[in-house]
């Protein structure tokens, strides 16, 4: 039997039980009186056990664990993938991203740029500590990336940045600051506009909203209750007043699978422009 936790940390009490018999090849998960069985080679049970390895992923601080060209990215190698698999797909002239850490995923999106032989990028945050502004404006793909400090919702920071993007631009956004749902909203609302027809802007960790409770919540910088103060609800409050965007992640590049959906920590972030502003 194996239960969604890990060594490192202990899970606060949850009412889901996920069991996994590799004999027989069956996934069983249990909520209250309702019982699911599927078999490990189908999607239901891969998407069981996904579930499960996030959760014991989140605790155990996995993110943690990687760089990118010497930087520390703190993201889901999945999610990476993903989001490399769009920004290839629609090869944009600027890419915009609100947290900049440790400066690793702006290098990471710096590559793709220097790649494809086309966009830049522009981090943004409200405190860029200075080993990290030291460590990113000495990389070899520093001509690629710049960096906004303030906060990114306030108008000054969003009128910078909006400086920098030329009308033609083929623009993709990344929000992974504050993860409020406030905030995000507000983030929403600035950057939205300036994402072009086709491209996406997209508000990472809305897996929060299935991790509230959890232990670690403490440990992290976001404060109040994870069930509605999450990325995922500041989109679905987007999505109430703006319809030139249909929510949703892209569909996989390649597939030769029977699964559909990706494991990500970005679930329900995904924002498509279908049309433009009016």
């Amino acid at each position: 039997m194996v239960a969604p936790g890990c060594s490192c940390s202990k899970l606060a009490p949850m009412t889901d039980r996920i069991s996994i018999d590799l004999e027989s090849g069956e996934v069983i998960e249990e909520s209250g009186s309702r019982v699911v069985r599927s078999t490990l080679d189908s999607p239901e049970g891969f998407a069981a056990v996904s579930r499960a390895w996030l959760r014991a992923g989140w605790q155990c601080r996995h993110v943690y664990t990687f760089t990118w060209l010497g930087r520390p990215i703190i993201q889901l190698p999945e999610d990476m993938f993903r989001v490399q698999e769009a920004i290839h797909a629609i090869r944009p002239d600027v890419i915009i991203e609100t947290g900049v850490a440790h400066g690793g995923s702006l290098v990471f999106y710096a590559a793709l740029c220097r790649v494809m032989g086309r966009g830049r990028v522009i981090g943004v945050d409200i405190e860029i500590r200075p080993r990290n502004r030291e460590a990113i404006e000495s990389h070899e793909l520093a001509d690629l990336i710049t960096l906004v400090q303030g906060d990114s919702a306030a108008p000054p920071t969003v009128d910078r940045v909006r400086s920098l993007v030329q009308p033609d631009d083929t623009v993709f956004v990344m929000l992974d600051g504050s993860h409020a749902r406030d905030h995000v909203l507000a983030e929403l609302k600035a950057y939205a506009p300036l994402v072009s027809v086709g491209s996406y802007i997209v508000a990472a960790d809305g897996i929060m909203r299935d991790l509230a409770g959890l232990r670690r919540h403490a440990d992290t910088r976001e404060t109040g209750d994870w069930s509605w103060n999450n990325p995922r609800d500041a989109v679905e409050a987007f999505l109430e007043t703006n319809g030139e965007f249909e929510p949703g992640a892209p569909p996989f590049e390649f597939n030769e699978s029977p699964l559909a959906d990706p494991v990500s920590y970005w679930t329900g972030g995904w924002l498509k422009r279908i049309r433009p502003q009016h």
